[in-house]
């Protein structure tokens, strides 16, 4: 019994093995064909991180292993994570589309969507397990519950501070580099 069990556990991590980082490029496409800026998907795709430290460390305080089931809660709440990215770098994006410098952007743009950020954070999935279900099931909700709980909580706030930082730090830099580059054109001329 036991056997068929650890049997059917590897063949499952195996295929998270492929399947994790193939979802993670699939992902990072999606991102390049709507920004069309390696730049602006990488920042995305840093809200994942900031996602895991928040799981990892609600695992590793209730004692919990990263096993399958707190797989799949990751996965999830990686989702989520990208989203309230994309929503927040979009609306700088946009921002900067009507005029406004780097810094402007990001601080109206982080400002008009913290809203929708939070709320998209707050609908994450809640397992619980209740009643006399198999001791399995129970540290299986508890650990999809307590990854997606704390590395929403996680991703929200980093998100929320740290990445209009970085929009603002590389593309501050990127804008300041042009700006001299125009300086010194007209100065040319």
């Amino acid at each position: 019994m036991y056997g068929g069990q650890f049997e059917n556990l590897e063949r499952a991590t195996r295929r998270l093995v492929l399947v994790i980082p193939l979802t993670l490029a699939i992902i990072f496409a999606l991102l390049y064909t709507m920004f069309h800026s390696v730049t602006q998907s990488a920042l995305v795709l840093m809200n994942i991180p900031f996602a895991l430290v928040g799981g990892i460390a609600a695992l590793w305080l209730r004692g919990l292993n990263l096993n399958l089931s707190a797989s799949v809660g990751f996965i999830a709440l990686f989702g989520v994570a990208v989203l309230n990215g994309v929503v927040l770098v979009n609306s700088i994006n946009q921002l900067r589309k009507e005029g406004q410098s780097v810094r402007d952007a990001v601080l109206n743009g982080s400002r008009r969507r913290l809203r929708p950020v939070l709320m998209t954070a707050l609908v994450a999935p809640r397992l619980r397990a209740h009643g006399n279900r198999d001791i399995y099931w129970r540290r299986g909700a508890a650990a999809i519950g307590h990854s997606c709980h704390w590395g929403l909580i996680s991703s929200t706030v980093l998100t929320v501070f740290l990445l209009p930082l970085l929009y603002d730090w590389v593309f501050g830099r990127i804008e300041a580099k042009s700006d001299i580059a125009a300086e010194s054109n007209a100065v040319v001329t």
